[in-house]
């Protein structure tokens, strides 16, 4: 079950809010003006509260008219920010700008939540402040020894009415991030006492990076088992250790439990984990699928992707294939085991899920999808005739040529998210990103031209990265967004983790880390750079000048200006990026390059030509893309020979550009002047793909 989307569906009720607004009364816990305002327009947020979550769970979609008319929702201070909606919504309807303000009437909501009923609350986050590098357990678990707040109620209600449903044996909770961490511990206590011979575990993204140092023993007060890494068999290995009521650890894998009074880690590295291929396909029936709300927090385009829809997830490959950047947490097994599947097994999962749930979206989540899974996916996609939807996260490496670009955009791509990180050559070099800022400049532009979207992530601060390079980082980004290359970013200020390359070899980045005892979480590391700069200086103006260079605004202004502190002019020349693009190679081809058509038959036109006193019988094709018509004109012999072709490769049949080439000058001449030629080049821009 998901529990955190019915919590939700629960607290956003007519009669639920009717009880806050009564209970923030009678407390006399509304004091601030934002909260007066929600208070006295009580009646309007109360007639309004389901309509508009039904509306967000796609039941009505006429009701967004009445959402975007400018008296229908109450507002309070999260409508504040509502001046820029024409930027963002104009062009994208009124679906969009709808579920912007219902969100925001949701957060108001929330905002009055946690002013006057429960400070722990959040949205989409749950008393996350508590899960935050967390190197002790004594905050949460004082605060898990206080009574159980509103909210708690709501949740512990519905999991007892699960719990005693279905007399389970084992209870398993997954706690991806920090602000899961609160909840899943009040879940836990509440099974404990109601039904204390019920085994729980916990595993999931939090305890796989947070919890690799654990030793305070009141954690199993809550947990009898907590799991690293790859779920699969630690799960079965639990179940198994439940099922036979085994006294020790010893017959699990990578599981901390508690033993003699101290906590005990078990390896269990005789037991072999699944291989991805053996994994099967994710299961999604038990939840309830037609109840999620979609949301639009912010307007930022690409953000939008993870909270509105909901999206199939996926992968396509367990780790990273690059697995060297300095600043990511290339020493746990998620990143650091890489295991791709094969394209025919990804889309046969994708097949399954569609029919599972009936939607064709698909995130995949990698922590950078290889480019050639990539391309036999797209390709198989292609193959089988299927009309899907996906995005995925990437590096901006040479391997996404325009023409690849294409291929993937054929096959249902809309948007990648890649980090260019630090937009400055020496800084990428000591990341060992393996890109270069030219490289990243001529990737984002191939994707653009092919109508991808490119979502950037950003970051400043990182060891020895002086305020002349983050100005130059600034400006090689504004340089970006004005080119249109890049159409979404977001900054983020470096965090050293403890299982990064530089948390563990902090010496050789000239850093000096400020360790603290550890008995519950480990991962971010306080540190001092040898610079002594104070980055979150430039956060403000970094942020506020991306912000505006997404509008499309602000390019013009000198860099200086974001910033209320005196800054250096940059040295990176204007036309950088434009030199970058410029420079890129449109056409490079190999050997082993697969020839791709995206095209269907043409319309033949047979004619004669005098060409130097001689009658020339030519052929004048017309092929129809979605969205206009692409004429050539050839000799016969060459016409029939690309037609010959083009049925094969319309049939499935694999062909390399040097095969290619071989069946041409087995019957025609000088191939190379045929491809190059104004014709060729015409229909490799738009159908004929080498990749």
């Amino acid at each position: 079950m998901d529990l955190g989307i019915e919590v939700i569906l629960e607290l956003f009720k007519r009669s639920t809010f009717q009880e806050i607004f009564e209970l923030a009364n009678q407390k006399g816990s509304i004091e601030t003006e934002n909260c007066e305002r929600i208070y006295h327009l009580r009646d309007s947020y109360l007639k309004s509260i389901e309509p508009v979550v039904n509306f967000l769970q796609g039941k009505d979609q006429t009701f967004a008219r009445q959402i975007c008319s400018n008296d229908y929702l109450p507002q309070a201070s999260r409508f504040d920010q509502v001046d820029d909606l024409d930027w963002a919504f104009g062009n994208m309807g009124i679906q969009d700008k709808a579920k912007h303000l219902a969100t925001l009437f949701l957060e108001d909501l929330s905002d009055f939540i946690i002013e006057c009923i429960d400070p722990n609350f959040g949205f989409s986050r749950y008393a996350e402040r508590l899960g935050q590098s967390a190197n002790s357990f004594n905050d949460l678990y004082a605060e898990l020894n206080e009574d159980v707040s509103f909210i708690d109620n709501i949740t512990l209600a519905i999991l007892k009415k699960k719990v005693l449903e279905l007399s389970p044996k084992l209870i398993c909770f997954s706690v991806p991030f920090p602000g899961n961490l609160y909840s899943a511990f009040r879940c836990a206590k509440f099974i404990k006492k109601e039904c204390p011979n019920v085994k729980i575990a916990m595993g999931g993204g939090f305890p796989n990076t947070e919890l690799r140092s654990l030793s305070d023993i009141r954690v199993f007060e809550f947990f009898d088992y907590i799991s690293l890494d790859d779920g699969e068999k630690p799960i079965e290995l639990i179940y198994k250790h439940v099922v036979s009521n085994t006294s020790n650890g010893n017959d699990l894998k990578r599981t901390y439990t508690l033993q003699n009074n101290e906590v005990m880690y078990t390896t269990g590295i005789e037991f072999s984990d699944y291989k991805q291929n053996e994994i099967g396909t994710p299961d999604y029936s038990d939840l309830l699928l037609s109840e999620y709300i979609s949301v639009i927090e912010i307007t930022n385009p690409m953000h939008t992707l993870w909270s509105d829809g909901r999206w199939n997830k996926l992968t396509m490959a367990h780790g990273c294939y690059w697995g060297k950047c300095t600043f990511c947490d290339i020493s746990l097994d998620y990143i650091k085991i890489y295991e791709p599947i094969t394209a025919n097994l990804l889309v046969d999962r994708m097949e399954e899920i569609i029919s599972q749930t009936g939607e064709t979206g698909f995130h995949f989540v990698d922590e950078a999808a290889p480019p050639s899974l990539m391309k036999a996916l797209a390709i198989e996609i292609l193959n089988r005739d299927l009309t899907v939807t996906w995005w995925t996260n990437i590096r901006f490496e040479k391997n996404f040529s325009s023409q690849l670009c294409k291929l993937l955009k054929a096959s249902g791509c809309i948007a990648v998210s890649g980090g260019l990180e630090v937009a400055s050559d020496r800084l990428l070099s000591l990341i060992d990103k393996g890109v270069t800022v030219e490289q990243v400049a001529q990737v984002t532009d191939n994707f653009t031209e092919s109508g991808i979207m490119v979502h950037s992530y950003l970051m400043y601060g990182y060891p020895t990265q002086t305020v002349q390079e983050t100005i130059d980082s600034l400006e090689m980004v504004r340089q970006l967004f004005e080119l249109g290359v890049i159409q979404s970013g977001f900054w983020h200020q470096f965090a050293l983790t403890t299982h990064s390359p530089i948390g563990m070899n902090p010496d050789e980045f000239n850093i000096t880390p400020n360790y603290k005892d550890i008995s519950f979480a480990n991962n971010d590391v306080d540190f001092k750079d040898i610079t002594g700069i104070d980055h979150t200086l430039f956060s403000d103006g970094l942020k506020k000048s991306l912000f505006n260079f997404m509008h499309g605004v602000g390019f013009e202004l000198p860099l200086k200006d974001w910033f209320d502190f005196k800054v250096p002019k940059t040295s990176i020349s204007k036309n950088f990026i434009q030199t970058c693009i410029e420079d890129n190679v449109k056409f490079n081809v190999k050997p082993s390059s697969r020839v791709i058509w995206l095209g269907a038959p043409p319309i033949i036109n047979e004619f004669s030509e005098n060409i130097k006193d001689e009658e020339v019988d030519m052929l004048q094709l017309f092929f129809h893309t979605k969205t206009d018509v692409v004429e050539i004109t050839l000799e016969q012999l060459k016409g029939e020979w690309l037609l010959d072709i083009l049925e094969r490769l319309s049939d499935n049949t694999k062909l390399t550009y040097k095969e290619l080439r071989k069946l041409y000058e087995e019957k025609l001449h000088d191939f190379e002047l045929f491809w190059y030629s104004e014709a060729l080049l015409l229909l490799r821009e738009n159908l004929l793909l080498l990749v």
